[in-house]
């Protein structure tokens, strides 16, 4: 492709509006605007079709505090646009401007497709230089980088009611778009896409789960080394576009489809009354180090929009790299906050969604260059009018912090303290009793601070990163050989135990070990303070063959086998029983930290067994008090046990995970057990009992 970067259109154009960022559609055309402190010029580009050159080259006017804008009469949503912008190129004092460079708009509400390599011609410096990124490359990218796309925001949300379920009340499922639906087995119309989840919605909704929790659906950028090694960034943790929707997670019928699919989704989901939370990255873009491609902020603004390090004589050549991915976003630059804080609004406004979990949320919480839980990024979420009724949750660590119980209140964290200690006690390993004690009564030691309940507490066992339940008990270390990096990604403390012999097996006793194991820590996330998340497809033995950071793989590895659902019934019907139990109780829709009183369990000698019972509320349970109770035995044999309360209590047996298949769950009450005094806790075993006050 060539061109000249001088005006050329015969369009009508005005000076337009520096507010709001982005693409706005308005009644007789479009507004354009974007940001840049240092630039020295600006051109919009537009395009009649994706692989051709651009049909008019526009300058945009330059205003005040660094916004740039055009108002261009006549077009309409769907047109196809970019940028170039034009400046200094002097990476040691951080300005990395290169005109050949054809630019994402920041505010993209949609984009054209990913962007192609092609013998690394995405970087603005010349590789060939001895002296490196210290060097500008020529090479156009006309070719190679998507159109970003006007998009009118126009939808049918008729009956679109938010389910707002109280954070309390709340079960998470994570689960990834593509991933849910894209194995042959899962038999939708649409496999891999945002209607291909709708298909599946009825199931999520048997199971009981109240909200699902997606891997990044923001477009991102997909690194040429995976490319190259047959590989794909399957998590989709390196973002390009903080407001488009993934262009890979839609059916392509038309250009742009994906914003109109993704509401269609969050709508259907509204509907069954699941809610919807999202994992995005603010923290750093899919742009990477200084030796990364230059998309979109880098060709902008690289130091309004980075936190950038050096030596005195090149104080911003490098990239601070605090979050592991080459660079880390400027959050406390006015800008970048202010584009993070749009784009949470739309995604909450125009895109109906009902929360966030924020990637190494610390990054966010920075004041002057440290974290704060009085960080000014916290402060607008929180008196924000949109974002204020959001549901906000931190994985609350980077690679220089780690602030687990320090985030404000009104936010919840991912607690990795939870999910050791289960491990570490289901496993049997001895002395994690009163470790789990604290954990299953909501980490009070670590979030009873600033006003903070329970609901701080986001428990869990597994995720994404790391092993699924079923790999947890089958492999005693992990397999990451399929991600090409020797194994040497991915943690090795994993807490995990084999059962007796490691990866697959076809020893019924082995077998049988391993599910009650899995259904030990469900039980356990289920019925501890907290708001419980699960990982998907746990709940019938997915496995990942002991890949712990299965990042890049986009292919059965990481895919639901919707065959697997049938095959272990028994561990779905499981996990839906227990979930139903657990609302049940009043005790867990109670925002501050239960009352717990914990009882020993006789024989107990080496911090392997715990036990306690509260007062509370069941449903089926009326009049006189009722009580919750739960056991737990990691021993290799069976333990008994004295129920509490005497002769003032009858129980009734609600969960064992000891028992055989159809008697694991019991929903509908039968009579009080036969004996209210004791019971055999089975080797490696949780009970749950309700009682009422005889």
């Amino acid at each position: 492709m060539s061109y000249s970067l001088t005006m050329n259109t015969k369009k009508r154009v005005f000076p337009g509006s520096p507010e709001p960022r982005g693409a706005s559609v308005e009644k007789d055309g479009v507004n354009f605007s974007v940001y840049s402190a240092h630039a020295e010029s600006i051109f919009l580009l537009l395009f009649d079709l994706p692989d051709k050159d651009p049909s008019d080259i526009i300058p945009l006017n330059r205003g005040e505090s660094g916004v740039w804008h055009v108002f261009v009469h006549g077009i309409k949503p769907g047109q196809l646009y970019a940028y170039k912008v034009r400046g200094p190129y002097n990476p040691a004092q951080g300005h990395r401007f290169n005109e050949h460079k054809l630019l994402i708009d920041p505010y993209a509400k949609a984009v054209s497709g990913k962007p192609i390599s092609g013998g690394n011609v995405l970087v603005g410096y010349d590789m060939t230089s001895p002296q490196k990124d210290l060097v500008m490359d020529t090479r156009d990218t006309t070719a190679n980088v998507p159109r970003s796309i006007v998009i009118d925001d126009k939808f049918n949300w008729n009956g679109d009611k938010r389910p707002r379920i109280p954070l309390e009340e709340t079960v998470i499922y994570e689960l990834h778009v593509k991933g849910f639906t894209a194995h042959g087995s899962s038999g939708v119309k649409d496999p891999g896409t945002y209607l291909g989840v709708i298909d599946k919605i009825p199931y999520l909704k048997e199971l009981g789960v109240t909200a699902v929790e997606f891997l990044p659906v923001q477009e991102f950028f997909v690194r040429d080394w995976l490319l190259e090694r047959g590989l794909n960034e399957y998590w989709g943790y390196n973002t390009i576009c903080f407001f488009a929707p993934e262009s890979s997670y839609s059916t392509k019928r038309s250009m742009g489809c994906q914003v109109a699919e993704f509401k269609a989704m969050v709508k259907a989901f509204h509907k069954a009354g699941i809610e919807v939370i999202l994992d995005v990255v603010y923290n750093h873009t899919g742009e990477a180090e200084e030796i990364g491609p230059t998309l979109c902020f880098r060709g902008f603004d690289n130091r309004s929009y980075y936190l950038l390090k050096g030596p005195a004589h090149e104080p911003f050549r490098a990239y601070v790299n605090d979050t592991g991915c080459g660079n880390v976003a400027n959050i406390e630059h006015p800008e970048f906050l202010k584009l993070v804080l749009d784009s949470l609004r739309y995604w909450v406004k125009e895109m109906h969604v009902d929360g966030f979990r924020f990637d190494l949320a610390t990054i966010l919480g920075r004041k002057g260059g440290s974290f704060s839980g009085a960080a000014g990024f916290f402060t607008a979420v929180r008196e924000d009018p949109i974002l204020k009724y959001a549901k906000v949750i931190a994985e609350p660590w980077d690679l220089a912090a780690y602030k687990l119980g320090d985030f404000p209140s009104g936010w919840s964290e991912w607690n990795d303290k939870f999910r050791d200690t289960v491990r570490r006690f289901i496993t049997g390993e001895p002395g994690n009793a009163e470790a789990m004690k604290l954990r299953m009564a909501g980490s009070p030691d670590i979030f009873d601070k600033n006003g903070r309940g329970a609901q701080a507490s986001v428990n869990y066992v597994t995720a994404h990163d790391g092993f699924t339940l079923k790999d947890l008990v089958s492999y005693s270390r992990k397999y990451n050989e399929a991600n090409r990096e020797e194994n040497r990604d991915g943690t090795w403390q994993n807490y995990s135990w084999n059962c007796g012999q490691e990866g697959e097996t076809t020893d019924a006793g082995v077998l049988w070990l391993r599910k009650q194991l899995v259904l030990n820590a469900v039980t356990l996330e289920l019925f501890s303070a907290g708001v419980p998340m699960l990982l998907g497809g746990d709940e019938f033995f997915r496995t990942q063959k002991g890949n712990n950071n299965a990042y890049c793989q986009d292919n059965p590895i990481s895919w639901f086998d919707w065959g697997m659902v049938s095959e272990h019934a028994d561990m779905s019907d499981f996990v839906k029983g227990a979930i139903e139990v657990r609302k049940r109780f009043d005790i867990f829709k109670n925002k501050r930290f239960p009352a717990l009183s914990w009882f020993g369990i006789e024989g107990d000698n080496e911090g392997r067994c715990l036990a306690f019972y509260a007062e509370s509320g069941y449903g089926p349970l009326q009049g006189k008090k009722t009580y919750i109770c739960l056991a737990a035995n990691s021993y290799g044999c069976d333990k008994a046990m004295r129920l509490p309360m005497g002769d003032k209590v009858l129980w009734h047996r609600l969960i064992d995970t000891g028992k055989d298949e159809s008697n694991r769950v019991v929903l509908k009450l039968k009579s009080e057990l036969d004996n209210r005094y004791e019971y055999i806790l089975r080797s490696k075993s949780v009970v749950v009992f309700a009682g009422k006050a005889s």
